[in-house]
């Protein structure tokens, strides 16, 4: 079939930029004096703790239900369980009838962001952005509208407000952000609901990553205002939390109305949640709160580790960084993508370039000025602290090629 016939929107889109890196190590040998260090992706790589397994072996083997079409917006004892632990964890009021439970975090996001646009309309998105959902918002018409970060990749709220205009739905934000890392304070987020509010747009949050955040206590207080839910939609991810990243868990509390319009888009796409993973993310609410600590205070170590490192890397800056990413200017004139691909050949680092979290046409730019074209994304999750120091090692060694700048 001649590609000129397939979807416009969809031709539009840049390809999976994870996939793109990850050719670029196809093939490749690797010394074993200096193995392939993989900070390109921040999904978990190890399995789920061991007790989680043998929970969804017990389901498979003996729960026919577990393999049979469930409930669209999920099963009831886990839509209860987040309505409970959110409302105890944010200290406001949420139901069972708030809660949906998506085929992972990214369907929350395309449910969210189809429930609230159609083609033509636009949702400001702060940039640099996660790629997935600046792709979906492409493939389907609605306009990504780039909001810029401050030097610590903190959006403005005035600069949210800039621009605004009655085609704009909504605003999303991502908090700890990816691909920056940049933890958002709460009375960022307050006000960007107050504006939300008084514009009568709404506000969407991606809290994938919520549960590696340094701060104690709850993230914000939005659960706690009034009629929360005409305004506010947070999604969450079992997939970081519990490592179900193949079992594709999320979830999406909203309004009961909301939520009623976005099921249409789930039992059209998926019908369903995956059986077996929502058993998995039960378990965890219930019982692996102490486990869930540890792997949160290893993070919050690769986290000092990163931070460490760039303070003594001449040159680099570190812009952002928490979670799982670190979000970095490199000191070199070179596209960011031209960095990447050198880092692959010549130190063995696979990253992500900055060039792939920015609008095509800022990542297709001469200027050198763009947050894209002068930044790299390291993902710290799935390597440990003396991988880390390896990491700099290799960083303060890189030179690039005279021919890339």
């Amino acid at each position: 079939m001649a590609s000129d016939s397939t979807n416009p929107d969809l031709r539009s889109v840049h390809p999976p930029p994870v996939m793109e890196a990850r050719r670029w190590v196809s093939g490749v040998q690797f010394s074993a004096e200096q193995p392939l260090l993989d900070v390109s992706q921040a999904a978990p790589v190890d399995p789920p703790p061991e007790p989680l397994r043998r929970v969804l072996a017990e389901a498979a083997l003996s729960e026919p239900n577990a393999h049979t079409y469930g409930p669209v917006l999920g099963l009831p004892e886990l839509r209860e369980t987040v309505a409970t632990r959110w409302s105890t964890t944010y200290g406001g009021q949420i139901l069972p009838g708030h809660v949906a439970i998506t085929s992972g975090c990214n369907q929350a996001f395309c449910a969210a962001a189809l429930t609230l646009c159609r083609a033509g309309d636009a949702l400001l998105v702060p940039c640099p952005w996660y790629f997935n959902h600046a792709m979906w918002l492409g493939m389907t018409g609605v306009e990504a509208r780039p909001v810029p970060c401050d030097d610590s990749m903190i959006p403005d709220p005035e600069a949210i407000r800039a621009r605004l205009d009655d085609r704009v739905r909504g605003v999303l934000l991502v908090t700890p952000n990816n691909p920056t890392g940049a933890e958002y304070p709460a009375d960022l987020v307050l006000d960007v609901f107050d504006m939300a509010r008084s514009e009568g747009i709404t506000l969407i949050i991606d809290e994938t990553y919520r549960d590696f955040d340094s701060r104690e206590g709850p993230l914000h207080d939005l659960f706690r205002q009034p009629d929360w839910d005409d305004t506010f939609v947070h999604l969450y991810s079992f997939s970081k939390a519990y490592r179900l990243t193949g079992h594709r868990v999320g979830a999406m509390i909203a309004s009961p109305e909301f939520l009623a319009e976005s099921e249409k888009f789930l039992d059209t796409v998926s019908i369903c949640p995956n059986q077996l993973g929502q058993r998995g993310a039960l378990f965890g609410l219930r019982t692996l709160g102490d486990w869930l600590a540890g792997e949160r205070s290893k993070i919050l170590a690769r986290r000092q580790a990163f931070e460490a490192g760039f303070s003594s890397l001449d040159g680099w800056r570190l812009k952002g960084c928490g979670a799982y990413f670190a979000f970095a200017e490199h000191p070199f004139e070179a596209r960011s993508d031209v960095i990447a691909r050198q880092l692959v050949k010549d130190q063995s680092i696979l990253t992500i370039p900055g060039s792939m979290f920015v609008p095509l046409s800022e990542a297709d730019s001469t200027d050198r000025s763009g947050s894209g074209d002068r930044h790299i994304r390291f993902a710290f999750a799935n390597i440990g602290i003396p991988e880390i120091d390896s990491l700099f090692h290799r960083l303060a060694a890189f030179r690039p090629d005279a021919a890339t700048g």
